[in-house]
């Protein structure tokens, strides 16, 4: 064998092994040997230099060769792929086919369409597509499958499929594509019989296709088949134990079909857990309502920080904490962003600041909105969105118009993220003008979303009827959703008359929706009207309706404690109640207070009545805080309690917060279903409208 053959073993094997070390003398030795201009020798070299991840040195190869071939060009547009640089890929490919003789191969278009797939361009697929067919290239198997991926991943599902069913060879390469790209998609019941297809032609599954089958069936939340998967995947001895990606695919199928008994189980015979199987179970405990489980997990891997944490799964983690406003969470994530490379990621800035926002904290938000360096349409959105669940509608207003003077254009989510503060806020005209001026946006187009917003700042202001007219008379058909922002305005004035009919409406729009019932039934309790109370329970206990259960939680001294209605789980349950009770008569001692019996079941004594109200999730929760915090003493300087539910705060207990904001002179952040409520001084920033 001859040198130059041993040389090009030599850097072969340092490729397949990654060994740069030995690469470099061997580069050295090609050198020395005045074969720095051989062909082959520099293809290696750039082969090398890739695979071991040092693209500049292979772009200086490529760059002092005096001759390249197919394979040079291709061999450099692989290193740019392999190394997250598809754009660089695509123009290299561009400049082969402009300045160089070397006509492309099918390992070229191949590589080319990847690039397109992964930067999600179809256009540039198209194109590449259509130099295959004229080259003769389109049915080689190699460009065929990558073909079927990069229409798949660009969302041209149909074009895709057109390619697998015209493909005269297909491999299992092509079946994974295909497979993946209808997953992808969301068409999970497509990607399942297209998986048994693929068995019945005597296509052998690889991980591959069980990852993608396995997501499938969790999107379609189908537990028996992704059941039946995990029970193949054991029967053929795949190690699943130490194929990570196989393995996360099993904990987020069990996640999504609320198993976590078996997600964790599996995730517990992990060998080596990656960060998608830590944050898959996290958000599963957090969702199912187990909080504590979850912030235990987040603690175990801050504590086995080997992984490299993305900047999809911190935005998750902290979207986590953000909904149920754990604010010692959220902030050490943020200072764990400050550490690592993905913490620099515009989203995970934007999801940091939805945290604070969503917790409460408006004036650590805006210190870090202006700190950020950069901004898109989404970070001012949130900005915006937080002002209006504060109420600052003001605020809002001005920051949206601030947006536009940065050359910052509003889309569809924006626009509704301001109309929504000027509802909350009761800006009726100003909410008026920004819907003139989305309809005059040519490029947003009004949504039902929009039209509910000025629903909701009509009925605010008691015009029934011209909001009723507005939903009908718009051109985009009504859901659900702006329905019963009439229905809520309804009972809010009162209007019987309206609301019968808009409740009538809704229960023939969406007759399995507890809410629909529970909304037209407490309209007409205000109203007295007890037996039509009686027949809309009786009609949801026929149908086996279930409502969803009120949930309080406040955090104390870093601990979070939950409470749902009547909740008496809760070692000081005594102590609450004795410290409610003291908070009600001091109350109707100084300010007259007396419990909104209204709100209360009909069919009880008022003495229950009054017992009923006292046990509701949100009032269960401050009643810990003034026993564990000493809120029940009065004291000079003003404290603040932050207290979050699931649900719409009630009557009663938003007047019981009121009153108590000002007999013991504390702040009262409450953020329930619709906003936050500051109630301070015996006044609310919703005034008395949510």
């Amino acid at each position: 064998m001859n040198r130059r053959q041993t040389l090009a073993n030599l850097l072969r094997n340092c490729s397949k092994n990654l060994l740069l070390d030995k690469g470099l003398q061997a580069h050295a030795a090609v050198m020395r040997m005045g074969l720095g201009s051989d062909l082959m020798l520099n293809n290696d070299l750039i082969d090398m230099y890739g695979k071991c991840h040092r693209t500049g040195s292979a772009s200086k190869v490529f760059e002092r060769m005096p001759e390249r071939n197919v394979v040079s060009w291709t061999a450099l547009m692989c290193v740019y792929l392999q190394n997250g640089n598809a754009q660089r890929c695509l123009s290299l490919f561009g400049q082969m086919l402009s300045v160089s003789d070397a006509k492309p191969n099918e390992f070229t278009f191949s590589t080319s369409l990847k690039a397109s797939g992964i930067l999600g361009v179809a256009e540039n697929g198209m194109q590449i597509h259509g130099l295959c067919v004229k080259s003769g290239f389109e049915w080689v198997i190699v460009v065929g499958n990558s073909l079927v991926d990069v229409y798949a991943k660009c969302g041209r599902i149909m074009d895709a499929a057109q390619m697998f069913d015209t493909t005269p060879h297909r491999n299992l390469i092509t079946w994974n594509a295909m497979i993946a790209g209808y997953t992808l998609e969301g068409n999970g019941k497509r990607a399942l019989i297209l998986f048994r297809k693929m068995q019945e032609q005597g296509e052998v599954p690889d991980e591959y296709t069980f990852t993608s089958t396995l997501k499938a069936c969790s999107g379609l939340g189908a537990i028996r088949q992704g059941s039946q998967l995990h029970a193949c995947l054991i029967t053929r001895g795949f190690p699943c134990q130490v194929q990570t990606t196989i393995a996360g695919a099993l904990v987020d199928l069990y996640v999504k079909c609320r198993r976590l008994f078996e997600a964790r189980k599996v995730f517990e015979q992990i060998k080596e857990k990656n960060i998608i199987s830590w944050s898959s179970l996290i958000l599963g405990y957090a969702q199912e309502g187990n909080v504590q489980e979850a912030k235990d997990l987040f603690r175990q891997l801050r504590g086995s920080m080997c992984h490299q944490i993305d900047g999809f799964v911190l935005s998750s983690l902290m979207g986590v904490f953000a909904d149920f406003a754990l604010i010692e969470q959220g902030k050490q994530i943020h200072a764990l962003t400050t550490k690592i490379p993905s913490g620099l990621d515009i989203s995970v800035a934007n999801s940091i600041l939805d945290m604070y926002l969503k917790c409460g904290c408006i004036d650590e938000s805006e210190r870090l909105f202006n700190e950020m360096l950069a901004k898109n349409v989404v970070s001012w959105t949130v900005m915006i969105t937080g002002y209006g669940k504060h109420g600052l509608g003001k605020e809002a207003i001005s920051l949206f118009n601030k947006m536009q003077q940065d050359n910052i254009e509003p889309d569809s989510v924006a626009y509704l993220a301001v109309l929504s503060a000027c509802s909350h806020s009761g800006l009726i005209e100003e909410g008026q003008e920004f819907f003139s001026r989305l309809c005059c946006d040519n490029r947003v187009k009004p949504k039902v979303e929009h039209y509910a917003c000025i629903v909701d700042l009509l009925g605010r202001a008691g015009r029934l009827k011209e909001a009723k007219d507005l939903l009908e008379s718009m051109k985009l058909k009504a859901n659900v959703g702006i329905w019963q922002t009439l229905l809520s305005a309804c009972r809010i004035h009162g209007d019987l008359e309206i609301g019968r009919e808009v409740g009538d409406m809704l229960i023939g729009l969406d007759g399995d929706n507890t809410v629909n019932y529970v909304m037209l039934s407490n309209m007409y309790a205000d109203a007295g009207y007890w037996k039509e109370c009686e027949r809309l329970r009786e009609l949801v206990k026929m149908k086996g309706l279930k409502k969803e259960a009120g949930r309080s939680w406040v955090e104390i001294e870093k601990e979070v404690h939950f409470f749902y209605n009547g909740d008496d789980c809760h070692p000081l349950t005594e102590n609450i109640h004795e410290a409610l009770e003291e908070m009600e008569k001091k109350m109707k001692a100084e300010m007259g207070y007396i419990p909104g019996l209204r709100f209360a079941l009909h069919d009880v004594e008022d003495e229950s009545k009054a017992e009923s109200l006292r046990v509701h999730s949100e009032k269960l929760a401050i009643g810990l805080a003034l026993v564990r915090g000493g809120l029940n003493k009065e004291t000079k300087e003003k404290k603040t309690i932050r207290i979050f539910k699931n649900l719409r705060v009630c009557g009663d207990c938003h007047s019981f917060i009121k009153g108590l904001s000002k007999v013991l002179n504390v702040v009262l952040l409450v953020r329930d279903a619709n906003r936050f409520h500051k109630f301070e001084g015996g006044m609310c920033s919703c005034g008395d409208y949510w």
